[in-house]
């Protein structure tokens, strides 16, 4: 990875989240250029992680990679441990969060963008094809049904958040952008993860360009770090939601719709409960991007 411009005065948290959503609108904005729905001004913005798809996209793919040699086992393993962290609690842990920003994609500096999209295609078949929510693939495609378009937000990358929504019908995805010249990856990110209000910059940024009138719109999301992202549109609804989430849409009278089983819906509400400032941040990105040893 090259070394950082010296020249360069760092973007604040702020202005890399601006990047992030931009950058991910504008990708956006490519994949549904040839749409002509039937409804113009009304669509649906649906996180991925727990809500469209149990567990997290990026340990996913960072595991696939792995059994094709991309990283070692002792980054797997600590993958792994986050993982199960994520399926019990089913918030994301903001210790997390620095290391997920400072390394995020450098491992895959050097590999091509069509190597990276075929690979996530067989990935999604091997490992995420099974995991999707039943309920949620329902709600997307009633507002496909209805003539609107429906895109995928997440802190994911581009890459499979792409493959994700084609294979599941929808208009297209916004997720974390990677830098590449020449089809070939730098290791750095453009802007930030999209991820909380980057998530919401990158839905009105998509709104402005595509004409959308968010008071008709609908967002979807399970965790509380999508506030932001759900407080744009006139119909926000929780999906398997962490306990501050539930509170909130309680409060708001957001609709609530839970597709665990009671069992282990209700211990991961009590897992959270006692763990209530750990919401923030990106599942196991830190470790399915660390940088190759």
């Amino acid at each position: 990875m090259p070394p950082p411009d010296k020249h360069h005065k760092p973007l604040n948290l702020q202005q890399r989240s601006t990047l992030a959503g931009e950058a991910a609108a504008a990708a956006a904005e490519v994949e549904s250029a040839l749409l002509t729905p039937a409804d113009l001004t009304s669509a649906a913005f649906f996180d991925v992680d727990n809500t469209v798809m149990q567990g997290a996209s990026i340990f996913h793919l960072a595991r696939g990679l792995h059994r094709r040699d991309f990283f070692t086992t002792r980054d797997i393993l600590g993958a792994a441990w986050k993982q199960a962290y994520f399926r019990i609690v089913g918030v994301e842990d903001p210790e997390h969060v620095a290391e997920a920003r400072n390394s995020a994609l450098s491992f895959i500096a050097g590999h091509t963008v069509a190597e990276l999209e075929e690979l996530g295609e067989e990935i999604f078949d091997e490992a995420m094809a099974h995991r999707i929510w039943p309920g949620t693939r329902a709600l997307a495609q009633m507002h496909l049904d209805q003539g609107q378009r429906v895109w995928l937000v997440t802190a994911a990358p581009i890459e499979i958040a792409t493959i994700i929504a084609r294979r599941l019908g929808l208009t297209g995805a916004m997720g974390t952008v990677s830098e590449h010249i020449d089809g070939v990856y730098t290791g750095r990110l453009v802007g930030d993860m999209l991820h909380g209000p980057a998530k919401a910059v990158a839905v009105q940024a998509l709104a402005d360009r595509e004409g959308l009138d968010l008071a008709t719109c609908s967002a979807y999301s399970d965790s509380a770090n999508d506030l932001p992202m759900l407080s744009l549109v006139g119909d926000p609804v929780a999906i398997n939601p962490d306990p501050r989430l539930r509170a909130h849409a309680r409060a708001e009278g957001w609709r609530i719709r839970d597709y665990r089983t009671g069992r282990k819906a209700a211990r991961a509400g009590l897992v959270v409960g006692a763990l209530a400032g750990a919401a923030s941040g990106t599942v196991a990105a830190g470790v399915a991007f660390r940088k190759r040893r």
